[in-house]
């Protein structure tokens, strides 16, 4: 991280430490783990879940890098009570507890937790099934008791990041409607549902 942020001083001048500095942690990490995966032949997973991929809580270059996303088609809330219930077949903590149990966090800053920004996961995870597998419009959401200006929010999260998507690696699909093959949508031109 030194050694990227020595090269980039010049062109990052005094500008105070942002979402550049964060990102450019992923991709250290990225192009070291891809570098062991083709010395070692081994097949580097991405990390992102649904819910992630959804609203862009991943690093481009970064955490997304990887030949195969195991989990981009399982929502955060399932991705908990599926090493809970990993834990509870194998009778032993297999995944740490202090992991289950830690709030979620990018990491890439002191003290950062996603819950900074996003709502708590049981409600966006709700939203993004009702939208993405259920096809319910923003109208839709409302109805069903989703706060307006969070629909407004996550849906433009959702919009704003499909570019993100379409560079993701493969996923394994669990749902009625995962992203990739089984979601298109345009790009540009600023499309709404």
């Amino acid at each position: 991280m030194t050694a990227f942020l020595e090269v980039l001083a010049p062109s990052f001048g005094d500008r105070p430490r942002d979402v550049a500095e964060e990102n450019l942690q992923a991709r250290c990490r990225a192009a070291l783990l891809m570098a062991l995966s083709n010395k070692l032949g081994h097949l580097l997973l991405t990390t992102g879940n649904k819910s992630e991929l959804a609203v862009g809580y991943c690093a481009l270059y970064g955490d997304m890098s990887g030949g195969l996303a195991v989990i981009s088609d399982v929502p955060k809330t399932m991705v908990y009570a599926l090493a809970t219930e990993i834990n509870e077949r194998a009778g032993r903590a297999l995944i740490p507890q202090s992991t289950i149990d830690k709030p979620p966090s990018a990491e890439l800053r002191p003290d950062q937790l996603n819950a900074d920004s996003l709502p708590p996961y049981p409600v966006l995870d709700e939203l993004l099934a009702n939208h993405i597998e259920g096809h319910r419009s923003r109208a839709e959401l409302v109805v069903l008791g989703h706060e307006p200006a969070l629909v407004d929010r996550v849906l433009a999260l959702i919009r704003a990041n499909e570019y993100k998507r379409t560079r993701a690696a493969p996923g394994i699909k669990i749902t009625g409607k995962a992203f990739g093959r089984g979601r298109r949508v345009p790009l540009a031109a600023r499309w709404t549902d």
